[in-house]
């Protein structure tokens, strides 16, 4: 048992490893992410105060709260983007699934592998725009560690709730000879209700019902909402216990899925 799970770590750790060497290789990308993400916080901060500029709150929230968890939700919005629909759909498009399935690990945990080093590194990357936003916006960030462990355990499994719920989706693929339109789809939802445009907060409450019932809301509002201040350190049993329970159901049914959707893989490419 030891030796296998040696190997399990040693091919899964591989895995993890091919994420940044893939980004170094387009890494023209990296530095027009960090122009485009700038002009983003320039546009997003002047929208916002545009916004207060005749109140004093919206939804319960102050412009600085408002700017503060915005600018927080920039920085770790890729934990609320896995990616797994598009890419099965790319595997299923130039005839890669096969081989992809053929490999003696299991495709899911491979990509779930991949999705966490991606989200490692799009962290990394995010710093320089966190600098900024801190030199020029002030940006907050907690000081007392309790936090932002809270943080980190609701990000990790607010993320694989997400995944779970995009690998059932894109299990689409397989059926499909064409997934794109269903990854914009997917994309676009995931954008509004995830709380990267607007803090939850500020829905109607039917709004606000959705969108916390829906995975988006757990891999990015609930843990920026933490870092920003809104959502207390004592909500965190109940929350984390949600994200258990939604973590199982998903789980159990990703699996599921994927075992009958694989018996007809259709492949275009090859």
């Amino acid at each position: 048992m030891t030796v296998a799970l040696r190997r399990s770590v040693r091919a899964y750790s591989a895995i993890a490893a091919i994420v940044p060497k893939m980004f170094m290789a387009y890494s023209i990308w990296v530095w027009m992410s960090w122009f485009v993400q700038i002009i983003a916080v320039i546009i997003l901060v002047a929208f916002w105060r545009a916004v207060f500029s005749n109140t004093a709150t919206v939804g319960g929230l102050d412009l600085a709260t408002t700017i503060n968890y915005l600018l927080l939700a920039m920085i770790f919005r890729s934990g609320a983007d896995t990616g797994i629909i598009y890419d099965i759909g790319d595997l299923m498009r130039d005839g890669r699934i096969g081989l992809t399935l053929l490999r003696p690990v299991d495709m899911q945990a491979t990509f779930y592998v991949q999705n966490l080093a991606r989200i490692g590194l799009d962290t990394l990357l995010a710093l320089p725009l966190a600098l900024f936003a801190w030199l020029v916006y002030g940006l907050a960030l907690p000081s007392d560690p309790l936090v932002w462990l809270a943080f980190l355990v609701t990000l990790l499994l607010g993320n694989a709730v997400l995944f779970c719920f995009d690998w059932i989706i894109g299990c689409v693929g397989f059926y499909s000879t064409e997934i794109w339109g269903l990854s914009v789809l997917r994309y676009g939802f995931g954008l509004f209700f995830s709380g990267a445009l607007i803090p939850l907060d500020m829905m109607p409450d039917w709004l606000r019902a959705i969108a916390t019932a829906l995975p988006f809301s757990q891999a990015l509002y609930l843990p920026v909402s933490i870092l920003a201040g809104i959502t207390p350190l004592s909500a965190m049993p109940r929350t984390w216990l949600m994200q258990l329970v939604y973590l199982a159901v998903l789980l159990v049914a990703s699996r599921l899925v994927f075992t009958r959707a694989v018996r007809v893989v259709t492949v275009q490419g090859g």
